[in-house]
């Protein structure tokens, strides 16, 4: 279930806000500039290729990319057999920024983005259909838990694709992790 927790950076594991009503999380992210929908999605494959993933999301990521000016979509998935799950892990950990919007819809699985606005932590468990734009600039991090199980679009700006800036905070250690958050083992 796509939840949103709102955390006070002094209050780390007592957050002030939890709900998981699709409105309701667009409403107070819209609040912060992000954007959060939810799409209808399509039946594919565990298996899907990028191609064929693409292919059926043709006309929601044609529309983005006219609205917003994106340049490229792939796809990224990942699953609790990759052997590389760890450092693909750890690399998302430590809060960062981009300059440009960082976009993800999720085909399949999920994971948990953690925006960073001053004092708040908002911490976004988007599923299967969940899209979220988190703008330029944003400090924010990614948790795809120890055991990720994903599919997810992104869409770029910048051809090379994703280019993270580190802030070199520790925040990111402070606050729940994906498991603590979702009962994951």
């Amino acid at each position: 279930m796509t939840t949103l927790t709102i955390y006070q950076e002094g209050a780390p594991t007592s957050p002030e806000t939890v709900t998981d009503n699709p409105p309701r999380i667009a409403e107070l992210l819209s609040e912060q500039g992000v954007r959060f929908e939810q799409w209808p999605t399509r039946d594919l494959p565990a298996d899907a290729s990028q191609g064929q993933v693409l292919e059926a999301y043709r006309e929601e990521i044609e529309g983005l990319k006219a609205e917003c000016g994106f340049q490229t979509a792939d796809v990224i998935s990942l699953s609790a057999d990759n052997p590389q799950k760890d450092a693909f892990r750890k690399k998302f950990l430590d809060e960062h920024t981009h300059s440009e919007d960082e976009v993800r819809f999720f085909v399949r699985g999920q994971g948990l983005f953690y925006l960073h606005f001053g004092e708040s932590v908002y911490a976004v468990l988007c599923q299967k259909n969940d899209l979220i734009s988190v703008p330029n600039g944003t400090r924010h991090w990614f948790d795809m838990g120890p055991e990720p199980e994903f599919t997810a679009i992104r869409l770029f700006t910048n051809p090379e694709g994703w280019v993270a800036d580190f802030t070199g905070e520790d925040i990111a250690s402070q606050l729940p992790r994906y498991e603590q958050l979702t009962g994951a083992a």
